[in-house]
């Protein structure tokens, strides 16, 4: 009976309690709550990631993967600090914690860095579990990439050679298929070895990424430079991705043709970069720290459930 929603009745009031509650956060720790078009003529262009293209006539528009590029263009013109509840959309992602449509929530804080808004990740998640009475005795830690994968691989992630991450993976028993570039076998261990040993009970906040791995991060100089940018994974589970974002706008201009040149030679869809953002940060995006949260997956997370099926009302097969 596939007319029959996918979560059960008291997962969905959870569900309503968790939206509740982060509204509640942020009328407390003040952010406006802000709407974005869902819809775009410019798409991601993130190699890793792809976008549901929608006729428009003989035109192409793109549903939105992440609220970034318009939220920025609300700072830009002097929002202050927002956030936003909202759904979104990527092609070719289903599974077990894989749901094409999902819920993301997203904000931005002006003059923070990306270390002080991975500590208010962990203090919002906290007051989700409270407002869900659930209050899960989880721990925190806090790692950079470096020592994440030192301690699973005994490895140094920035500067292995490619041959030692594929050592690595194979003694892990991981055997892809195709080639891979450096970072590849880096977000490949990442994802099937070096996460899912994370302790369950654990929110692990992960920092300084490769400066290869930056996406929309400002670079930080050091020996090695790394990216401004952290994760969170609960358990294995990643829940959030984080920036000290970037503000030059001809260094994002070259990001998204750089992208773009990547996609091409691996024959990915060609999308459009979404040139709006580069006149945003051109005028002037101020210093700001920025991070999306899966919602889905939190309340996934702080229930003890085992897929995303189970705390949506109706799973991609039931839509």
């Amino acid at each position: 009976m596939d007319w029959v929603p996918s979560a059960a009745t008291e997962v969905l009031a959870q569900r309503a309690q968790m939206l509740a509650a982060v509204r509640d956060y942020f009328a407390t720790h003040v952010a406006m709550e802000v709407e974005t078009p869902a819809l775009s003529v410019g798409a991601t262009t993130d190699p890793m990631i792809e976008s549901f293209a929608v006729l428009d006539g003989a035109a192409k528009r793109y549903l939105q993967t992440s609220p970034e590029f318009p939220m920025k263009r609300l700072l830009a013109a002097g929002s202050g600090d927002i956030y936003q509840i909202c759904r979104v959309f990527r092609a070719e992602e289903q599974g077990r914690f894989h749901n094409p449509e999902f819920t993301l929530l997203e904000w931005y804080r002006l003059g923070w860095d990306d270390a002080r808004l991975a500590d208010e990740v962990v203090a919002l998640i906290r007051a989700v579990a409270d407002a869900l009475a659930l209050a899960p005795d989880f721990e925190v830690a806090r790692l950079s990439y470096a020592q994440a994968f030192e301690a699973r691989l005994g490895l140094d992630p920035h500067r292995a050679e490619v041959a030692e991450l594929v050592v690595a993976a194979s003694d892990a028993g991981v055997c892809p298929e195709g080639d891979l570039s450096r970072d590849g076998w880096l977000d490949l261990l990442m994802g099937v070895v070096v996460a899912p040993g994370f302790p369950s009970n654990r929110l692990t906040v992960v920092g300084d990424y490769p400066a290869s791995q930056a996406a929309l991060a400002r670079i930080r100089a050091g020996d090695p430079p790394v990216a401004a940018r952290f994760e969170v994974f609960a358990g294995g589970l990643e829940l959030a991705n984080g920036f000290h974002e970037l503000t030059d706008a001809d260094e994002q201009a070259r990001r998204f043709d750089e992208d773009v040149r990547r996609r091409v030679a691996t024959d990915a869809p060609r999308r459009p970069p979404d040139r709006r953002l580069i006149d945003a940060l051109a005028a002037g995006l101020p210093d700001c720290a920025g991070v999306a949260l899966g919602l889905d997956r939190l309340l996934l997370w702080l229930t003890g459930r085992s897929r995303l099926s189970e705390v949506v009302a109706f799973a991609w097969d039931r839509a």
